[in-house]
């Protein structure tokens, strides 16, 4: 049914739809917490992504094993780095915009961001 070539870049694909997913969720959604969680898979797709650029089927870590030293036998390094830093940075953002919506949540007593809109431009009046 399919030719031998679909599953040949299934990884970029899964990426994208993850990424769809999450814009998609962010855009639609009016509740911070699932904006949050739409962030979160746009990330994850991200990182996903660059992960699977960086791997080279056949190639090993770069960790100097056996005394092969040839730069064809190991992959680049620089993208999982990217990817490591860049879960950290995520993790710390979604601390902070969880921590930003406890405190809107607890002045306002909701999620809803229209609401929250709402109730700010009633109090500069």
């Amino acid at each position: 049914m399919f030719g031998g070539n679909f599953f040949a870049n299934i990884e970029e694909v899964v990426a994208m739809v993850l990424f769809g997913i999450g814009f998609t969720t962010l855009l639609l959604h009016r509740n911070l917490v699932k904006k949050i969680i739409g962030l979160n898979i746009m990330d994850t797709a991200v990182y996903f992504f660059l992960a699977s650029m960086g791997y080279i089927d056949g190639r090993l870590a770069p960790i100097l094993t056996d005394g092969v030293t040839d730069m064809e036998a190991y992959i680049n390094p620089i993208p999982s780095g990217l990817v490591l830093t860049g879960i950290v940075v995520s993790v710390s953002v979604t601390a902070m915009m969880l921590a930003l919506t406890v405190r809107l949540y607890r002045r306002y007593r909701t999620l809803d961001l229209d609401e929250i809109y709402m109730f700010a431009q009633k109090e500069e009046r």
